[in-house]
């Protein structure tokens, strides 16, 4: 059976009236190459961006998400970070460095919650996907580094790898 299109309509404080359509099950049938070890809902709840992150989607993404997430709409706070640490660039960053497309003006995350949800760009996807497994050269850097399970060792570099969805918890 056919997985129905879902017409999306979002209204929040980076777009408005933008839709999309989800063309997948939820959480199923992704590129082969793309593999990522956390849901967002698990990325929530453990702790990713500051809590900062989406705060004003919730009508969006499914309401199971922010129900154990850390979050905070008043500020970023890396208190909240599961290493408790700031692993984040600034908005502006992503801007200048030219990762930031209309479609996803907060970046990966907002691209992956999305996909997770079923959204399909091909060629946005592609050079998402490809974005995520560069991130290997970090996990690669924390598994020279240190020793296995030293949560502790590069706790800045883990806790952006855990920005992508991998689960630096397990290095």
């Amino acid at each position: 059976m056919a997985t129905p299109r879902i017409k999306v309509i979002v209204n929040d404080k980076m777009q408005n009236n933008y839709s999309y359509y989800r063309t997948e099950p939820i959480g199923e049938n992704f590129d082969e190459r793309f593999k990522p070890g956390l849901t967002p809902k698990q990325m929530l709840e453990l702790g990713v961006f500051g809590g900062k992150y989406m705060t004003d989607c919730k009508n969006e993404f499914p309401e199971d998400w922010y129900k154990n997430a850390k979050l905070c709409s008043e500020r970023h706070d890396p208190e909240l970070n599961f290493f408790k640490v700031n692993a984040s660039q600034p908005l502006k960053v992503w801007i200048q460095k030219g990762w930031i497309y209309p479609e996803d003006p907060r970046g990966w995350f907002q691209w992956y919650c999305r996909y997770y949800m079923g959204r399909r760009i091909p060629i946005e996807d592609d050079r998402q996907i490809r974005r995520w497994l560069a991130i290997k050269r970090h996990i690669a850097q924390v598994q020279k580094n240190c020793v296995s399970g030293d949560l502790t060792c590069r706790h800045k570099q883990r806790q952006a790898i855990l920005h992508w969805a991998y689960d630096s918890r397990k290095i």
